[in-house]
């Protein structure tokens, strides 16, 4: 067995092969495997050729490490998440194999740009924000820290959807990044596992006529199909694998109902699986949307979990060291399913006594809770939940029993507590509490951040807490720098190991060495040069994807997420007409030119947030084309914001927009990835703001707003919007200028709704917090101005946000949550 520690020393790159060799293989790849000449070979066939050259490598390491983990009988961890942004995995793949020049150098003496074909790799659609985008980082992580894991989830045909801006408005494309195939990724057709629904429940008894077990007759079976992904870790120290599901049916065709003339009906089957793997996130504002919803996600929580045990029962031949060989980990509520299912199998399939299984269960489980808004604490309707798995409501009505006896037996919750604790929602329409459900049946629960895991004790657990006093802990994000620093900004990468040498490729936090160079002037020089060069590649791809001319001299201020009015890029908005209003009352000021550049998508079926893109890119089009702001502020909306848009964006970036209502984002990475490329951040103190700032230091990060516990005084104590918006006079001419259709000429009526929901509630705090962010942002404009300061405070950040790495947080779930040594 190895030792519960592993050793720290960084691992040496695999040999490299040399670029004539390399490119000898990849003519080879191109003839053999693709079919093609180089004469006819097309920018895809090269690229497929070179992934293909080089996968052949992370194959040897991939099997190698499987082979290990079996010999050594280590203990695995299992990372359930329902996405995985992991964006393009090239150069990934090559810069942590240590090959990203050699391949360079390799096509460029075969007459192609590396570039060029690298660009065309699509983002793979399997994800949405920053869940899936931490997943991604995190599976990075585990392989580079050398801890043997499988990512599970749904290897969704076309994602969420690729957005596209037509007259402002979002408008929702399905994303067919899977049109010339995935290089990356293998078939298991042998790992393919029936997934069953609705149907009835039948209990067996013995002799006695007592009950002995019961028997789930699905009325309707589906087959997920594994395709397997490899994810190599920094210099290949392990390659683990990341298991995506896709639904097929068992009968591709019911050929009675197609000889009988029913064409459709006979593919009707086949369809319904082929829906489960289609689309990340269906619209859940209707009922079949929310039943296709819970369908993918026991789907793929069931498929992971026969998975799972097949493998432990390959290897050991029983399940009772299953907690001590498998760590479960359920990323936020979508897989908490998973919790009766594994009850499911050990009881029914299995032969275990429920005090035997719900042992193994809360033992094995670990569960990340990533948000405190209700709405994403999902539930779902008990008689759709009883309907779709009648087993599983069965199990969930008896864990409900055993952990309201166990609350009620000591003596110190009341009737309103106990409803509280509760796996059913009693209140209004009954429905299953799957936050509750992932949080009894865990060992467990983390938070993403020490303001959140605080929240979290205090406001949706806080019962659940008080009966699990243990369980809930904190582990504040991280992200992957390999991605978000070496291979995004190379530039920044390069002048950082001319100053400090290469400890830091191996230990980011090594980066601190860089706080001394803040007050160096040659240094800083050489900072602002890397930026500005940054600052120009994002000024092209605005240009070349949306027409649009930005001066790279001016500050770059980014706001990319999803649109949520609780991340407030309303009040973003609100600042720049404001903004715009002023520059044009007081043409005689020294305004600092701004550009204001946003990205995000909004939910299909979430009004408001598709407004405010709409709003967004109506109070662009009067800006931008308005002679008297004479280029001092310019708005952008980039569209079909993605993982490689990130990648130019965020090393683009001077300031970077975290603007949330304190008390309501879990964490953020964008806040992170932006201070480690060396943008200063102006933001609330919430989610990971707060550590941020006690990291980078007052001086170097712009705070302003109510905190947490202000924002719940506001909301309890009879908080007058209207009030609040009279007393401030350039927040009522932005919100009347809108209002009135100076950005809406042709339908004045566009916002009306959107500012009266300002004056009447404001639940999101952008009245009550706009004074005190336009003044944050002249106070930026103020630090702009001495660009020598402003790039030591970026500098500052760059050297100090080092501890916010995935390889970080990652040893801590091991060590704290999942038991295994990193």
């Amino acid at each position: 067995m190895k030792s519960a520690t592993k050793d720290k020393t960084p691992a040496a790159f695999p040999p490299n092969p040399g670029s004539e060799a390399l490119a000898a293989e990849i003519l080879e790849v191109l003839k053999y495997r693709v079919g093609k000449d180089t004469t006819v070979a097309t920018p895809y066939d090269w690229l497929t050729a070179s992934i293909k050259a080089v996968r052949d490598r992370i194959i040897d390491h991939w099997i190698s490490a499987t082979k290990e983990a079996y010999e050594q009988q280590e203990k695995r961890v299992y990372y359930l998440s329902l996405e995985f942004l992991i964006g393009r995995l090239m150069r990934d793949a090559f810069s942590n194999f240590g090959l990203m020049n050699t391949v360079r150098e390799a096509l460029a003496s075969l007459g192609v740009d590396f570039d060029v074909i690298a660009a065309l790799e699509p983002d793979a659609a399997l994800g949405n924000g920053g869940l899936g985008r931490l997943a991604a980082c995190f599976m990075e992580s585990m392989a580079t820290v050398d801890i043997p894991a499988h990512g599970y989830g749904i290897r969704y045909a076309n994602g969420m959807f690729r957005q596209e801006i037509q007259d402002g408005w979002q408008v929702e494309l399905p994303e067919t990044w899977l049109d010339h195939g995935n290089s990356w990724e293998f078939e298991r057709r042998e790992r393919a596992f029936e997934v069953g629904f609705g149907g009835s429940v039948e209990s067996v008894t013995d002799k006695e006529g007592r009950l002995e077990r019961h028997i789930w007759k699905p009325g309707e079976r589906v087959l997920a199909v594994a395709y397997d992904t490899p994810v190599v870790g920094w210099r290949a120290n392990r390659v683990n694998t990341l298991r995506l599901w896709s639904g097929m049916p068992v009968d591709p065709i019911l050929l009675d109902k197609f000889n009988a003339g029913d064409h459709i009906g006979a593919l009707a089957e086949s369809n319904k699986a082929d829906a489960l793997s289609r689309v990340l996130y269906p619209a859940d504002s209707h009922m079949a949307g929310q039943e296709l919803r819970l369908r993918q996600e026991y789907f793929f929580s069931s498929a992971s979990l026969q998975d799972i045990l097949q493998r432990h029962l390959s290897q050991y031949g029983e399940l009772e060291s299953l907690p001590d060989k498998a760590a479960i980990h359920l990323n936020d509520t979508h897989p908490a399913i998973a919790v009766p299912e594994l009850m499911r199998l050990l009881m029914d399939v299995h032969g275990m006594d429920f005090d035997r299984a719900w042992s193994i269960t809360g033992r094995t489980f670990g569960y990340t809770n990533h948000t405190l808004l209700p709405e994403a604490l999902e539930s779902w309707p008990v008689p759709l939940f009883e309907r779709l798995l009648p087993r599983h409501m069965q199990l969930v009505y008896a864990i409900n029993a055993q952990v309201l006896l166990e609350a009620r037996a000591t003596g110190r919750f009341n009737d309103e507590q106990i409803a509280r604790i509760s796996l059913i929602q009693e209140n209004g329409d009954r429905r299953v509490r799957m936050g509750n459900l992932a949080f009894v049946g865990s060992h467990s629960i983390n938070g993403v951040s020490a303001l959140h895991t605080d929240l979290m004790k205090k406001t949706v657990f806080a019962d659940l807490h008080s009966l699990y006093p243990g369980r809930i802990n904190n582990k504040t994000n991280g992200i992957t720098p390999r991605r978000w620093l070496f291979q995004c900004n190379a530039g920044l990468t390069a002048l950082a190991r001319e100053a400090i040498g290469d400890r830091f490729l191996d230990d980011i936090e090594a980066i601190r060495d860089l706080d001394g160079f803040a007050g160096d002037a040659a240094f800083r020089e050489k900072f602002a040069a890397v930026k500005r060069a940054n600052k120009v590649r994002l000024a092209e791809l605005v240009a070349r994807r949306l027409g649009i001319r930005i001066d790279p001299s001016a500050l770059f201020d980014i706001q990319i997420k999803r649109i949520h009015e609780y991340k407030r890029q309303l009040l973003n908005i609100l600042e720049a007409v404001a903004l715009y209003d002023q520059i044009r009352s007081h043409p005689e000021r020294d305004w600092a030119p701004r550009v204001k550049l946003f990205g995000g998508k909004a939910a299909p079926s979430y009004h408001n947030a598709k407004l405010i893109i709409k709003l967004a890119n109506d109070v662009a089009r009067v800006i931008n084309g308005d002679p008297a702001v004479r280029g001092l502020l310019k708005v952008v909306f980039v569209p079909n914001y993605n993982v490689s848009g990130a990648e130019v964006m965020m090393p683009g970036a001077d300031l970077s927009e975290q603007i949330s209502t304190a008390g309501m984002e879990a964490s953020g990475t964008g806040n992170m990835k932006f201070a480690l490329n060396g943008a200063l951040t102006i933001g609330t103190l919430d989610g990971a703001n707060v550590e941020i700032r006690e990291r980078v230091g007052d001086d170097n990060i712009f705070i302003f707003g109510l905190k947490a516990n202000e924002v719940a005084e506001r909301r309890s104590g009879g908080y007058q919007p209207r009030a609040v918006i009279e007393g401030s006079p350039e927040l009522s001419q932005a919100l009347s200028a809108i209002s009135s259709g100076v950005f809406s000429p042709g339908d004045p009526d566009r916002y009306r709704d959107l500012v009266s929901g300002l004056y009447d509630s404001d639940w999101f705090m952008v009245a009550a917090d706009f004074d005190a962010y336009a003044a944050a942002q002249r106070t930026v404009d103020d630090v702009w101005r001495d660009p020598h300061d402003w790039n030591a405070r970026a500098i500052r950040n760059v050297a100090r946000v080092g501890w916010f790495s995935s390889d970080r947080t990652i040893r801590e779930y091991a060590k704290d949550i999942w038991n295994v040594p990193a």
